[in-house]
Order: structure tokens, then C-alpha cells, then sequence
């Protein structure tokens, strides 16, 4: 069970902004609802410009974080673009195996360069929800799906199965005071849907942001990060993707169906689409693109037999589930579960 939470901002510093004030009282007002001791870390909340300039202090903060044994999860303020730069503070000295121990950590988005980062010290971790993000919502509650999988986690430290939410959201486009209580606009779901392939399968997941994976390759939005990943092996090989299901979500930024395209074929020339066991698919924010992403999903794999379900609750779409990373999951798009082995 967990009874402290501490709250890190290891891409973005917009937690710490005084127009995010209300949202950060809102989120602590319903972490402290739960019982749960709330702590954030030294830098966490120093604002933007701070963190952006101090990627050492945003390393400091995890690595305190794992070291403190009063601390049962790491909850991500939020995500970002540049986690990256802490690479060289967690490991030119193995800072963070040397730290590193059995918590909850809990991020999505640009957190996913911190979920590859933590795998390489052998922690298992968990995707999906972030504490701006979806405990700070501003509707009179968390969303109820959210909630569903945050209330598990927090109580059982694991998730047991994921189903699919009968509803989804549009995004917010304004996270303003005055629009506390106020609801998003809603609409029904479909469900998982299989695109391809057989309708059970199984393997550890592995994964995220598909706009973060592309970044480790590209060098468009920070011209050293693709030497940097390569220089702490940060992203899996080929033969650690084997047997494994491939996490894929688009970001807020709606990454355009050619850029996606891109990005696949770089997941495919790095072999990672011919190792996976399979591909989950999450929902694109407001389901923009999504027929153009599955299209491409299809004709880049390039492998009928390879199960791909899409429509996943995950990441940046509204309500996100939480999805257990290094752990094994049986996906039945038939009976709409994934389940965890525990």
C-alpha cells in the first residue's frame, strides 16, 4: 500500500508556474483525500525556466526520491521534451543503480526516456497518468477511469487487468481557474479493436510515446539527443524488444501521418517491429489521425500475422488507464482484457 507519494518534474517545471497554482492545490487536496503523505522534491516546483537550466537538480531529485525509504511512489508532475539531459547524471558514475530501489514510478509522455532509463537499472514501472495531468484534472473528480486504475495502484501497488473505457474525452483548451468543475465534452468509445492478427496474445510491455522513441533517432528537436541515447544505450536493441508488445501513443502535438510513418520505419530499421509479439495502440488525442495512423501501422510492419490492437485508453488520450511495465500481459481483444501476471 502506498502511504507517501513524492511528486518530481523531470521534463517540464509548469507544476511549479504560478498560473498551475490551482491545479496543484486541487491535486494535492485529493492525494491527501486518499491518506497519502504528499512530498515534493527539492526542485519540483521551481518553475519552468529553472528546470529547463537545471537538468543536474532534476536528476538530484529522482535519485533523492529512490533513496529516501519513506517514499513508496514517484509520481511525474508532468511530461515535456527534454528528460534526456539527465542521462549523464544518472549514469556517468551509476548514480541511478546505485539508488535505485522497489518503488512505484508512475509517468507518460517525454517520461517515457525516464521508463527506458529505469529499465536499464532493472525496475519495473508504470505508464499512463501523471499528477497534473490527470490527478489535477479540473472536472469535479478525477475522470472515472482514471481514477479506476490511479485508486488500484496507489492501494495494491499493481495493476491486475485493463478493460476498455466506455467513454473518451476531448482535450481541454484552457486549464484556466475558472474552469474548475467544469466538465470536458464526452463521447462513447468503441472499444479495443484488433486491426490485424490473432485476438490472444501475450509478452511484457514496452514502450510509450511514440513522439519520444522518434526523438531518440532524430535529431529535429534537440539536435545531441540522438548521440546521447546512443552513448548510454539507452534505447532497448533489437533482441531486448524480443517476444515483447510494443507500447505506441501520439503525443498533443498530433504528430502528422508522414511523421508517424517516419517514426515506424525508424521502430522497423532499428528491428524492432520484426521482434515484438505484438503492437497496442493508443487512441490519438481527439482521435485525430487515427485512420491514417492505423494504415500506416499495417503497411510498415508489413506482416498480416503480427496481432496490432488499437483504441487504447493510454497516454495522451482521455481517460487513461495504467499499464504495468516488465511484468507479463495476455492481451484477449475477444473478451476486451488485458491482464497481468502479478
Amino acid at each position: 500500500m502506498i502511504r507517501t507519494v513524492a511528486i518530481v518534474s523531470l521534463s517540464s517545471g509548469t507544476l511549479g508556474e504560478p498560473f498551475a497554482r490551482h491545479e496543484l492545490e486541487l491535486g494535492v487536496r485529493r492525494l491527501e483525500q486518499y491518506g497519502l503523505n504528499v512530498r515534493f522534491m527539492p526542485h519540483a516546483l521551481r518553475g519552468a525556466a529553472f528546470v529547463e537550466a537545471h537538468p543536474e537538480k532534476r536528476a538530484e531529485d529522482l535519485l533523492r526520491a529512490f533513496r529516501d525509504p519513506e517514499i513508496d511512489m514517484i509520481l511525474c508532475a508532468i511530461g515535456g521534451d527534454d528528460t534526456y539531459r539527465l542521462l549523464p547524471y544518472l549514469f556517468d558514475r551509476d548514480e541511478l543503480r546505485r539508488a535505485v530501489s522497489s518503488k512505484v514510478f508512475l509517468g507518460f509522455s517525454d517520461t517515457t526516456i525516464n521508463h527506458f532509463m529505469l529499465r536499464k537499472v532493472g525496475l519495473n514501472t508504470f505508464y499512463g497518468q501523471s499528477f497534473l495531468a490527470d490527478v489535477c484534472e479540473l472536472d469535479r473528480e478525477m475522470l472515472p477511469y482514471t481514477r479506476r486504475y490511479f485508486e488500484e495502484l496507489i492501494a495494491t501497488g499493481g495493476i491486475r487487468e485493463i478493460v476498455s473505457s466506455d467513454v473518451w474525452y476531448e482535450g481541454r483548451q484552457s486549464f484556466g481557474p475558472d474552469r474548475i468543475g467544469t466538465p470536458n465534452p464526452v463521447h462513447p468509445n468503441r472499444g479495443f479493436e484488433l486491426l490485424q492478427g490473432r485476438p490472444v496474445f501475450s509478452g511484457e510491455i514496452l514502450g510509450g510515446c511514440i513522439d519520444s522513441m522518434y526523438d531518440c533517432f532524430d535529431g529535429e528537436r534537440y539536435a545531441d539527443m540522438p548521440a546521447l541515447c546512443r552513448r548510454y544505450g539507452l534505447f532497448p536493441a533489437a533482441e531486448e524488444w524480443r517476444g515483447k508488445l510494443l507500447l505506441l501513443e501520439t503525443s498533443e502535438e498530433k504528430m502528422p501521418p508522414e511523421k508517424y510513418r517516419r517514426a515506424l520505419e525508424i521502430l522497423r530499421d532499428a528491428g524492432v517491429l520484426g521482434a515484438v509479439s505484438g503492437i497496442l495502440a493508443g487512441k490519438p488525442m481527439d482521435e485525430c489521425h487515427d485512420a491514417a495512423y492505423r494504415q500506416a501501422l499495417v503497411e510498415v510492419v508489413d506482416d498480416p500475422s503480427l496481432p496490432i490492437l488499437c483504441n487504447l485508453s493510454v497516454g495522451h488520450a482521455l481517460p487513461r488507464c495504467i499499464i504495468p511495465f516488465g511484468v507479463e500481459a495476455r492481451v484477449d481483444a475477444e473478451r476486451q482484457r488485458i491482464t497481468f501476471a502479478r
